[in-house]
């Protein structure tokens, strides 16, 4: 299913389904208009268009930023996002290119971050200084050493701040297989498969072009190296159908390089990964895994020292199998393909189970009463809060205060993960981590990877 087929789909289940809600509560979302939330979208690309629908009834929308004036902005104006007035009219947002000017507005209450990976960080933090609540889409950083920083800020700065890790929302799904896990139903949890996808590859090298006069090329690559614009216009080639660039490092494409993501591994590894967790309880500071193998890891260019060799083709991993080894003995396999099928297998003592966006299936499936679990079951997944959307959840927490369902400190720990497996494929080697320290250990050059140099002008703050 690529992002469009997943959108639409998402769309249909959120208008046909009804997700249990604990009795007496508001809905968040019934709100008098004097007292909504006001939102700036910042990043209102394909996924960033998305996630401004699903707050577009939530909150008072009146804000958007992208750097592509036709690409983002203008489509989002135009799919009816904004405030409604009196007589129950759009208002359409303000508009920006730069992300500050939403920051430095004073009525604006909470942000979305929704841009590619290596801005994430920079933009979550200055929000955060601005007194903002943030959503921030996954994954939340580039770097080991970016986890570390973005946790500190939301500690510092105390506002509610949640991830756009939606599978831990799916009721019938994840959320169900993280109860099963933790209940002891497969026994103890022994192997665990992570399918995250298969990337697309070029099979020819992508041309440099101009970038489009309205579309500030400097300012997108922020913190990366500074690198000539590409594109083939190929978009029945790309990824993407959405992407007007076709193969190119901006837009949808930006995944499949290095320098921005880290490919599957940070695009579907945040998802997977981070729900395997979640069903072990190792998404607490001090678990994790102590060994990354990436061995079995191709790529799609050839690599020296860990840097592609190649600058105008896609560089991230397209066939792996890494193999990390876990803090509770558990053996987890972070692969591209698998005999399940994308989504998460546990295999325990007592029986397997697998998890995908469509279904649970297993034998413990099968015998499980529908009641087994309990309406409080779910809802202390949720930290205590009445088991409903995510954005609802981010927003109910806005409210009452509390955690998130979806907070940085989770979120962080299956990102070590996610960026551990990267770095581990590009050397094509073991590499040790010691999870209480957070740190790569015994290898110089892997630990250079921990962190990277951002070009001047665009360092991310540490205050």
């Amino acid at each position: 299913m690529d992002r469009r087929e997943f959108l639409r789909a998402s769309s249909l289940i959120a208008a046909t389904s009804v997700l249990p809600t604990m009795p007496g509560v508001k809905p968040v979302w019934a709100q008098a208009p004097s007292d909504r939330l006001r939102m700036g979208c910042i990043g209102v690309g394909s996924m960033g268009r998305g996630d401004a629908h699903g707050f577009n009834g939530l909150c008072d929308i009146v804000a958007i930023c992208d750097l592509d004036k036709d690409y983002g902005l203008a489509r989002t104006i135009n799919s009816g996002i904004g405030k409604k007035d009196d007589k129950g009219q759009t208002i359409t947002p303000d508009a920006y290119k730069d992300y500050r000017r939403v920051l430095e507005r004073d009525d604006i209450d909470v942000v979305t971050v929704v841009t590619p990976d290596h801005w994430h960080v920079k933009i979550a933090v200055e929000a955060l200084q601005a007194g903002k609540h943030v959503f921030c889409q996954k994954p939340l950083t580039l770097t080991l050493e970016e986890n570390k920083i973005i946790r500190k800020a939301v500690e510092k700065y105390g506002k509610t701040f949640q991830v756009g890790t939606q599978q831990r929302s799916q009721y019938n799904e994840f959320a169900r297989a993280t109860l099963i896990v933790r209940a002891g139903l497969l026994g103890d949890i022994k192997r665990v498969v992570c399918d995250i996808g298969t990337p697309p590859i070029c099979d020819k090298d992508i041309p440099q072009s101009n970038p489009p006069e309205d579309f500030d090329w400097d300012f997108y690559l922020g913190q990366a190296p500074y690198t000539e614009f590409l594109a083939d216009g190929d978009v029945q080639g790309s990824d993407n159908k959405d992407n007007r660039f076709g193969r190119t490092r901006c837009h949808y494409e930006f995944r499949w390089w290095y320098e921005y993501s880290g490919g599957k591994f940070t695009d579907w590894g945040a998802h997977h990964i981070d729900c395997a967790l979640w069903a072990m309880g190792l998404d607490k500071i001090g678990t994790g895994p102590l060994t990354i193998d990436g061995t079995n890891a191709k790529h799609p260019v050839p690599f020296k020292d860990g840097y592609p060799t190649v600058n105008n083709r896609y560089n991230t991993s397209h066939e792996f199998d890494i193999v990390l080894k876990l803090t509770n003995g558990a053996e987890m396999h972070v692969v591209n393909s698998s005999p399940d099928g994308n989504g998460i297998l546990f295999e325990g003592t007592k029986g397997r189970l697998h998890v995908s966006r469509g279904r649970c299936k297993g034998k413990v499936i099968e015998e499980l009463p529908q009641d087994y679990f309990s309406q409080d079951d779910f809802n202390a997944l949720y930290n205590g809060k009445p088991f409903e959307g995510h954005k609802e959840n981010f927003i109910r927490c806005i409210r009452e205060g509390g955690k998130p369902v979806s907070d940085v400190w989770s979120h962080v720990q299956a990102l070590n993960c996610c960026h551990l497996s990267a770095i581990a494929a590009r050397l094509g080697r073991q590499i040790s981590w010691d999870p209480k320290t957070e740190q790569i250990v015994g290898d110089e050059q892997a630990a250079s990877f921990q962190a990277r140099e951002q070009r001047k002008g665009y360092e991310i703050s540490r205050d």
